[in-house]
């Protein structure tokens, strides 16, 4: 059957390449060495046979067009080699009204790649969004990514950092309890993914980590940016495998997201580059995630639930404390609150689970709370705890009566014995005790002393506000001001440091969704969590982030990332020109405070050059104004806040 010639164009002037020039062109996806000799213009194949030098960077010396990576020659126009036998290829050529087209056959249809069989299967499991960098060692699996996203049924995030990747990932699983996908070239690229990886892994949030990898023939070689990632990944990932031509392709990607959700893990697969451009077996089909998961309602056995049920009988003042692990159970672990008038406290990581205006809310325990809820739980005669770790960070006491409610059985009583551990599925587990206490509960209505007690606190806030050292805005008052102004259902993704404390006893939260680097405690983690949280929902929640310049400083350059993909996120700066925490753990080390300060750009300057809106505020009277314009903002924007680090 003959094939068809179609002509490119190529250069829409020959004045754009003078006599004796080369330069490289493209038509249809082949690479062409476009040359100018002798008054012709000729095209070659832009790839050296020898090491795939690309032809048009060399240059024509003494009439031969010269490699520039290896030197060897080749005559400009024909293409041969002259005294040997190789040569590279040609192309028509022809010049119309001043343009050169370049003739070539018409490309035959797209054979489908092991790389479209697994990027289909991902996406049929419902991996939709991707975070990560397109590069030399990935290009036949991006170019699959590339065919789902002009179906529609994928969007890739081409970010500044691989960390950036993985941390936007992890907070889509965080949020959403489904994985995303972060992906990277070998060696380097790869390697850039570890913090993130591990935040998601010690967080128990889902992540899927695609890596490419050189040829399998020189693993193991020292060859350029090879690593053995199956090994390197082997401590992080909990389903860690090199895919092969001989792979099981869609069961091995199936494979990978199923642990991934069931094991709120990382997987990981690594794509070698002669793998990733193979043609799929003839008989190959994406697989579905159809009939292949587990219904996941856990009930607890009868002898739990009684032990539990008659610790509730006997209470009079029981008290709830809720962990980023009940985070999807809460409208029944609510109502089962208000039926037995139990107060409810968060986690750091599980703040804003309950409303702090709801009549039983009492905020945040531990470190990075309230007094509020510090003084129901030690008030408390009986403590049930829904998916929390029991963190030092969190301080639940060991001296109380407790139930412990989770879904995994290594949680439960992990670092002491619980009086009564149960194995569930919390929103069913709930509904059992519910059943079980119904009419059959004697305990105190707690609800006008959690407002007593939010009363007694925000009059000490108060007080605090008044404070003013002249050294910048306190941040008692930069998260009273973003308690008035946040959008009541707004995601808000919190970094690390002495900004994630404040924001945590001073913040206020609605109907907000919190996102934090929580066990692994990672600098960074905001704006990159704030890309992830924006993908999951779109336009249909604000999402703003709150990060200390030390974190923000680490993947700053993502603010571009945001621009480009119009992500409308809102980031509120603390500049205070020190690792203020670290400062303070010197001090109270009885170290010497070193290493700490920092030399600072003008943030706010950095994002109006990156194409946000950036606003500075350096004084407590320009606060409200300024945040309300950068809250208002369509598109990305940053309120950066010269403060106090004592005002904390």
């Amino acid at each position: 059957m003959a094939t068809k010639m179609k002509w490119h164009k190529v250069l829409d002037s020959t004045e754009e390449l003078p006599e004796g020039r080369v330069m490289s062109v493209t038509a249809e996806h082949q690479g062409i060495c476009l040359t100018h000799f002798e008054g012709k213009f000729s095209a070659l194949d832009n790839r050296c046979p020898h090491q795939g030098g690309p032809l048009g960077e060399g240059s024509i010396e003494n009439g031969l067009l010269r490699c520039p990576w290896h030197g060897w020659d080749y005559h400009p126009c024909t293409g041969k080699a002259p005294g040997f036998d190789d040569g590279v290829d040609t192309f028509l050529t022809k010049v119309e009204d001043g343009a050169v087209y370049v003739g070539m056959e018409e490309e035959a249809p797209h054979e489908t790649t092991i790389s479209d069989v697994m990027v289909e299967t991902m996406v049929n499991w419902g991996v939709n969004k991707v975070f990560g960098m397109v590069g030399h060692s990935n290009l036949g699996f991006a170019d699959a990514m590339r065919r789902q996203e002009e179906k529609g049924n994928l969007n890739f995030y081409g970010i500044r950092h691989e960390g950036a990747a993985a941390f936007a990932a992890s907070a889509y699983g965080k949020l959403t309890g489904k994985p995303a996908a972060c992906f990277s070239i070998a060696g380097p690229g790869a390697t850039n993914l570890f913090t993130g990886l591990w935040d998601a892994k010690v967080d128990r949030a889902p992540i899927l980590a695609l890596t490419g990898q050189v040829a399998t023939q020189v693993v193991g070689t020292g060859n350029f940016q090879e690593v053995d990632l199956v090994k390197a990944f082997s401590t992080v990932a909990e389903f860690n495998h090199r895919v092969q031509g001989n792979s099981k392709h869609s069961e091995l990607m199936s494979l990978a997201v199923k642990h991934a959700i069931l094991n709120r893990d990382v997987s990981h697969l690594t794509f070698p580059d002669e793998v990733q451009e193979t043609p799929a077996p003839s008989n190959a089909t994406a697989a579905t995630s159809e009939g292949r998961m587990p219904d996941m309602e856990i009930r607890p056995s009868q002898a739990s639930l009684d032990k539990a049920v008659g610790m509730f009988k006997a209470a009079k003042r029981p008290t709830i404390i809720v962990g980023h692990g009940a985070r999807f159970h809460m409208d029944a672990i609510i109502a089962f609150a208000e039926s037995i008038n139990a107060p409810i406290m968060t986690t750091f990581k599980g703040k804003g689970q309950i409303s702090d205006s709801h009549p039983l809310g009492c905020g945040v325990l531990g470190r990075s709370g309230t007094p509020i809820a510090s003084w129901f739980m030690n008030e408390a005669d009986l403590l049930c705890v829904f998916g929390a770790s029991f963190s030092n960070h969190t301080g639940i006491t060991d001296h109380k009566p407790t139930i412990q409610v989770d879904f995994d059985p290594l949680a439960l009583s992990k670092f002491h014995k619980v009086d009564a551990p149960v194995l569930g599925e919390i929103s069913t587990t709930v509904a059992l005790f519910e059943e079980a206490l119904a009419g059959n509960t004697d305990t105190v209505d707690q609800r006008k002393e959690v407002a007593k007690r939010w009363a007694i606190w925000r009059s000490e806030k108060a007080k605090r506000m008044i404070d003013d050292h002249g050294a910048g805005v306190s941040s008692i008052a930069i998260f009273d001001e973003l308690t008035k102004q946040a959008p009541e259902d707004a995601v808000m993704c919190v970094d690390v440091g002495n900004n994630a404390y404040s924001f945590g006893r001073y913040f206020e939260s609605k109907h907000h969704t919190f996102l934090m680097s929580g066990y692994l405690g990672s600098i960074g983690f905001a704006f990159p969590a704030a890309m992830g949280a924006w993908a999951a929902v779109g336009d249909s929640r604000p999402v703003i982030a709150v990060a200390g310049d030390g974190g923000f400083c680490q993947y700053l350059a993502e603010l571009t990332t945001a621009v480009k993909y119009n992500m409308p996120i809102k980031l509120i700066l603390l500049n205070n020109s020190e690792l203020g925490k670290i400062s303070k753990e010197q001090r109270a080390g009885e170290f010497d405070v070193w290493a700490t300060d920092l030399h600072n750009p003008n943030f706010s300057d950095y994002a109006n050059s990156c194409g946000a809106l950036g606003i500075r505020v350096e004084n407590k009277p320009e606060l409200a104004e300024s945040m309300k314009k950068v809250l208002a903002h369509d598109g990305p924007a940053m309120l950066e806040v010269m403060a106090d680090v004592s005002l904390i």
